[in-house]
């Protein structure tokens, strides 16, 4: 009720319009398409590598431990935004409420930390896998990886709520057209009829702490790890060790460049459709490439996939 009480002359706003990704009414139905198949992809690949390292005993191990949390992340992370990005690629009216659109904005914020900080302790994983293999098991005991899942989703929490709570206290007037495909901080920010200081300072502490408390440990990781693989004699033995990093610099590279695109880049009224473009990176096309990524460049996955395969193709020939 009290988000339909006046201020002035102003009546307070009860939902948002999603404007998407583009206006051009020819282009809805290709572009639904083109996410449906995506997500279609995200959530089959993702659950699939869930339920693979499941029932697998040999990858229950502290890498795939880290890969099953972050394959979980992926499938929450796209079904926040995606499945209601398909709604408004078919609807007149791209309408979301108050409410609906703040819940949202939690979620987004929750799983795009997690993601930062489970790629930071998968980076660990390695840097102990390839620089004290001899201590390993002993590093990455079971507690000490729980240790990590739980940090991981402890900070993922407590930066949402922190961006949340500070939204929640911003009052929107008039303006309620959302210029993006779903209730991201800085175009809501744009919206707001009231002092946005404290949010704006809030993304570039809170987004500048998650960015360099995750992404320097992984530089730092990988600096030790190169450093490592550079004094293996054979050259198949440093292939092998590099291999098992590939996957995870990749969806590093593809996730924190698009979040650095968007959030910590000058503003410029040309870069809008940039940041759009961006941000569907991070948001939609990298929880779908991560489980294609980790499974056609990892042998352990492709043999427990095909164990799995030949023991259902036996059964039913049995």
């Amino acid at each position: 009720y009290w988000r339909r009480m006046a201020i002035g002359n102003n009546t307070l706003v009860t939902e948002f319009i999603i404007l998407g990704l583009t206006e051009e009414v020819d282009l809805q139905i290709p572009l639904f398409l083109v996410f449906l198949g995506i997500y279609m992809v995200s959530v089959v690949g993702n659950l699939g590598l869930i339920l693979l390292i499941w029932i697998s005993s040999p990858l229950h191990v502290p890498m795939y431990y880290f890969l099953c949390n972050l394959s979980f992340i992926d499938l929450c992370y796209s079904s926040v935004i995606v499945p209601k990005m398909l709604v408004n690629f078919i609807s007149e009216k791209n309408i979301i409420s108050y409410t609906g659109c703040m819940t949202q904005l939690f979620f987004f914020c929750f799983f795009a930390i997690d993601e930062c900080y489970m790629l930071t302790a998968m980076a660990y994983d390695r840097y102990v896998a390839i620089c004290s293999p001899l201590l390993y098991h002993r590093t990455m005991s079971p507690w000490i990886c729980s240790l990590l899942v739980l940090v991981v989703y402890l900070m993922g929490a407590s930066g949402a709520i922190a961006h949340t709570h500070g939204m929640t206290r911003l009052f929107f007037c008039e303006k309620n057209a959302v210029n993006n495909y779903f209730c991201d901080i800085l175009p809501l920010l744009k919206l707001a009829c009231s002092s946005t200081n404290i949010n704006e300072l809030l993304v570039v502490f809170i987004g500048g702490f998650n960015v360099l408390a995750t992404i320097l440990p992984i530089l730092i990781s990988y600096t030790f790890i190169i450093l490592s693989i550079l004094r293996i004699q054979s050259a198949k033995g440093r292939y092998k060790a590099f291999s098992t990093c590939g996957s995870h610099l990749a969806s590093v590279a593809i996730f924190y460049g698009s979040i650095i695109f968007v959030y910590y880049t000058p503003a410029s009224s040309s870069k809008t459709n940039q940041e759009k473009v961006a941000s569907v990176f991070y948001t939609i096309v990298n929880p779908m490439l991560n489980p294609l990524i980790y499974s056609l460049r990892n042998k352990d996955v492709k043999n427990a996939l095909w164990k799995v395969m030949r023991g259902r193709m036996l059964s039913k020939s049995n």
